[in-house]
Formats: C-alpha cells, structure tokens, sequence
C-alpha cells in the first residue's frame, strides 16, 4: 500500500474516533474538517470523485473496525462455483456480513441469495486482508473469509445480484472477474485447498 494512502486511512481513523468520542462541538468540528481532507487526499489520488470518496470513506460512524467479507468455494466435478453478476463481471458468492450473522450463516445466506443452492460450510480456506490481494485498495480495512461448502440441494433462481451461475475449471476461469472481490489468485488457492484434505487455513 502506497504511503500516501495509509496516511489518508489513519487521518480518516483518528478523525472517525475522535467524532465518536468528543462531546466538544468546536472538536467536532476539527475532526469533521480532518474526514473531508482525507477525502480530499484520495479523491486527488484516485479516480473516484469526491461524492463517492465520501460515500466509501466519510459515512462510518463509532470507533472504525475492518468490515467482514464472507466468499463461497462451491465444487462440483473438479468446478468451483462462479456467479454473473448484473455489472457482467464473475464472482464467488458472497458479500458483506450483516448483523445478527455469523461467519458461517451469512456464508450460507449469501450463498443461497446469489445462487439458489442450500450449502453447508466444511472448513474455512483463508482470512485475508483485502488491500493486501485486491485492487483497488479500498480506504478502509477488509477482512475477506473464503469458505469451502458442500452442495446439500436447491437451484438457481434468477435475482436482483446474479444473472446466472456456472461451474469452471481451473484453466476455465473467465477472464472478466470481479477483482475487487476475487481475483484469479484467491480462486486457484480455493482449488488447492480442495485437493488438500490436509489444508491449513492461510491468514495474513
């Protein structure tokens, strides 16, 4: 990660904090004023602009934690698993972790949501950092579960997500992947631990 970002992520972390925290309106302030510069930072470095900086980075509140992204590794034949989803790119299934949900409900839910099929989750592939595997880096923390599941029935129902679904090779994968979710690396490391019965979990 470049040195500039992580200055502008820890800006938008200390200001966050100090919003939760101060009960002093002119501090309020100051730290609302420290969010729009750390916007300010990203927006000039990227290309996003400024609206949806704010939306991705200013629209937190409470002491700032790493999200949860739950992502399924569904097999079939020596496939995995990938959903189309509405924007034409290819994914795993899965999403952010809602309230009320665990690691592995949500994995289930998510599933279920995008692809039609009831799973249950065998064992857990790797905790990631997402700026450290995807791009682009996003400015705030990402911690992204891949999970193997085991088909136990159903079938896809077209939704307001996914378009279709379909099972591929390894040498399969399509070359249009939604890799700010998953890129080609984190699905050839869910074929791995397929084959390894004795997988240990990877984790940054």
């Amino acid at each position: 990660m470049e040195q500039w970002l992580k200055w502008a992520i820890e800006i938008q972390s200390l200001a966050q904090a100090g919003l939760t925290y101060t009960d002093n309106n002119y501090d309020k302030e100051r730290y609302e004023r420290l969010r729009e510069i750390s916007a300010e930072i990203i927006e000039k470095k990227t290309q996003l602009n400024i609206e949806k900086v704010e939306e991705l980075f200013c629209n937190e509140k409470g002491y700032q934690t790493p999200k949860i992204d739950t992502r399924a590794a569904i097999f079939k034949d020596n496939k995995i698993l990938l959903v189309h989803e509405n924007n034409g790119t290819w994914s795993l299934p899965g999403g952010w972790c809602d309230v009320l949900e665990s690691v592995k409900s949500n994995t289930i839910k998510e599933v279920k949501e995008e692809t039609g099929l009831d799973v249950e989750v065998e064992k857990v592939i790797a905790i990631q950092d997402r700026n450290k595997h995807n791009k682009p880096v996003y400015a705030y923390g990402v911690c992204k579960i891949f999970s193997q599941c085991k088909i136990l029935g159903g079938k896809f129902v077209k939704n307001i997500e996914t378009t279709e679904t379909r099972f591929f090779g390894k040498e399969e994968l399509p070359g249009n992947l939604a890799e700010e979710k998953v890129n080609k690396e984190q699905i050839e490391m869910c074929f791995e631990a397929f084959k390894d019965e004795n997988w240990k979990t990877k984790f940054d």
